[in-house]
């Protein structure tokens, strides 16, 4: 029987996908390299002759694509939340009693127990089984679009498996992308030998190499990945974490070896020194050990604070450290006043990461462990990531050594240093500080604020010592005249600022409240406010404590700091001064029209006018819904450049494919 040219592909693509899975997933390759290359050449091949019949999932797509110009920011349809730590024993026991009391029982109660490996997370997004695009966590809230570099990464499946169970509608699948310290030991000999710098470790690697803009970088590294946990799934519901992670292995994904089911404390501390123990033997670096509740219905019951689930903890491993001396202490000014003494450290390699600097949080922490200019001092990274002095080796301390007290005086304004009852953290009160002013005004600025681009630290440095501006809503009154003469600013640069701050005046609840700068009110949280007030900021200023507190994941110490902050009349002035100056807050209650009232719109291809997430708050705002899959319920394909398969759907679905400019039209 002789085979046509789409069945011929359609049979290679099914043998490499094969071979691939045999050999990146299962380790137990079935064929050799040279025969592999053989039949992804012949597939090359005919692709190129028939390129009708090349899909965005065939095994050539791994590796091709043209160099980005930057990563396009994209938000996660659920928040990739992090997880509480626990630092010993007994906080993690601790977490168990939690978790016990919040479910009213331990009847039935299980977690799955894995180790946290030292890496990079992601979410892959899959179509009816088809991969569609990767993200990086970012901020939780929104990640990088990084698909071309994860498509480089072959124990990604391209297409899920279907043997055991057909895959749903729409399956995000999470997971942490690493590289193996065999590769990471190849990688760095390969750079030395090409005069290259080294990488400090294998999370740097794998970050770097996630974050190339040219993709075939990206495909030289040794990068694998393992899954452990799911964002949005559609057309398919699991009652347990357990079966979630049997039908990913299922549908070809690598989930790690060492995973287990645990029913009592005893056997979570069992695990998670067990795993500390095997840590230097590992093929690949781990920093700990996650716990998570294993059925559903008890997850949801247990819910989410505002940056972590209730229902899952981190084991950090004791941190690794090293001896180096302090050469100078420095009081830091934080954006809220906080003063922090900060030792400046001669450089030190610290689990594969150069220090230069510790915290060393406040007074009371210094004089505890009595830490002086001069001394030598054991440094750890602690959770592996933020530097903190262990202790000081007294015995190599020079005589003559002072202790070190922080300033009476603000380092930044000069003003007054005050540490209330209670607290260990000293102040500055001074609300016309410089460094509170500057930190407060890039804060305000910032990507995720108001996203002012152009106004950055060494200008806001300049308008503040200049005395042009002096609260955050002094960026609404700046002239032209004002920043022509500042240093470097020429007269185009002028304009472009004032027309990035022009611009920032349309701007969403969200992004308001997070660019005030509420203590412990971050993006996600100034999201969850959004939704409950309705985008009505009059409400949420006149909020009371009560009920705040039956706002979900919204504690005690939150609602206290909201009510705190809206009692200071300074804060409330700098509000009406920004809506009188022009700024424009989008009350998302009221729909800007019913334009699309009734009608789903799919969007697909990179996007010009529009960022998905903006993509989505339009149509919503005009009465439509969105959705990722194409189906007979969908009335509108939107076709930005390098439009994939979702186009050859659309049209034998009879679904009317419009461009950017036309969906625009149809709203305005």
């Amino acid at each position: 029987m002789i085979m046509n040219t789409s069945e011929q592909i359609k049979k290679l693509k099914e043998k490499l996908n094969d071979h691939n899975y045999n050999y990146y997933v299962l380790n137990e390759p079935t064929i050799s390299d040279g025969e592999y290359d053989i039949l992804l050449r012949k597939l090359e091949k005919l692709e190129k002759e028939n390129p009708e019949l090349a899909t965005k999932d065939s095994p050539t797509q791994r590796v091709g694509a043209q160099p980005l110009k930057s990563f396009q920011s994209i938000e996660h349809r659920i928040p990739m939340l992090s997880l509480e730590n626990a630092m010993n024993d007994e906080e993690i026991v601790g977490f168990y009693d939690r978790t016990v009391k919040g479910l009213g029982s331990d009847k039935d109660l299980s977690f799955v127990a894995e180790p946290k490996l030292d890496g990079i997370g992601v979410e892959l997004i899959y179509e009816d089984g088809v991969f569609q695009y990767g993200l990086t966590r970012g901020d939780g809230v929104k990640g990088e679009d990084i698909t071309q570099n994860l498509k480089t990464i072959r124990s990604i499946p391209l297409t899920l498996r279907t043997e055991k169970l057909i895959p749903p509608k729409l399956l995000e699948v999470r997971g942490e992308v690493f590289i193996m310290s065999e590769g990471f030991k190849k990688l760095n000999e390969q750079r030395a030998k090409d005069e290259e710098p080294l990488f400090a470790n294998p999370r740097n690697a794998a970050a770097g190499s996630l974050r190339q803009l040219d993709p075939s970088i990206t495909y030289k590294r040794p990068l694998s990945i393992n899954c452990y946990d799911s964002g949005e799934i559609k057309g398919i519901d699991f009652s347990s974490h357990s079966s979630f992670l049997d039908a990913l292995e299922s549908w070809g994904f690598p989930v790690n070896k060492h995973i287990k089911i645990i029913n009592k404390k005893s056997g979570m501390i069992q695990y998670h020194h067990d795993l500390e123990s095997k840590r230097s033997s590992l093929e690949y670096e781990i920093d700990g050990t996650v716990f998570k509740v294993n059925d559903i219905n008890q997850r949801k019951m247990l819910g989410l604070r505002s940056r972590s689930p209730r229902w899952a903890i981190a084991g950090k491993f004791k941190a690794q450290q090293s001896t180096t001396t302090i050469k100078n202490i420095i009081a830091s000014v934080g954006r809220t006043g906080a003063i922090t003494p900060v030792a400046s450290l001669e450089p030190v390699n610290v689990g594969g990461v150069i220090v230069t600097n510790a915290t060393l949080h406040n007074q009371d922490e210094v004089d505890k462990k009595d830490v002086r200019i001069g001394d030598t001092v054991l440094v750890q990274r602690a959770g592996d990531v933020i530097p903190e002095i262990v202790k000081v080796i007294l015995k190599k301390r020079p005589d003559g050594l002072s202790p070190y007290y922080l300033p009476d005086h603000c380092p930044s304004c000069d003003h007054d240093i005050l540490k209330e009852d209670g607290e260990a953290v000293a102040r500055c009160i001074n609300i016309a500080c410089p460094r509170q002013i500057k930190g407060k005004i890039e804060h305000f600025a910032s990507k995720n604020a108001l996203d002012i681009e152009g106004l950055g630290e060494k200008i806001v440095d300049q308008l503040v010592e200049e005395d042009i501006i002096h609260t955050v809503d002094d960026i609404f009154t700046i002239t032209f005249d004002d920043l022509v003469d500042l240093e470097r600013m020429a007269e185009k640069s002028a304009n472009n600022l004032l027309s990035s701050i022009e611009k920032s005046k349309s701007t969403t609840f969200s992004r308001f409240i997070y660019a005030l700068g509420i203590r412990n009110v971050g993006y996600h949280l100034s999201k969850v406010f959004e939704k409950y007030f309705e985008g009505d900021i009059i409400k949420f200023m006149n909020v009371q404590f009560d009920e705040l507190e039956t706002i979900d994941e919204v504690g005690p110490i939150v609602a206290e700091t909201i009510i705190n902050f809206w009692a200071n009349k300074s804060n409330i002035d700098i509000v009406q001064s920004c809506l009188s100056n022009g700024l424009n807050i989008d009350n998302k209650k009221e729909s800007k029209s019913n334009k699309l009232d009734g009608k789903t719109i799919v969007f697909t291809g990179s996007l010009i006018q529009f960022t998905r997430s903006e993509a989505k708050e339009l149509t919503e705002s005009h009465g439509g819904a969105t959705s990722t899959a194409i189906s007979k319920k969908t009335d509108y394909l939107v076709s930005g450049d390098k439009s994939g398969s979702k186009i050859e759907k659309a049209n034998n679905l009879n679904i009317s494919i419009i461009t950017e400019e036309e969906f625009l039209n149809l709203i305005n």
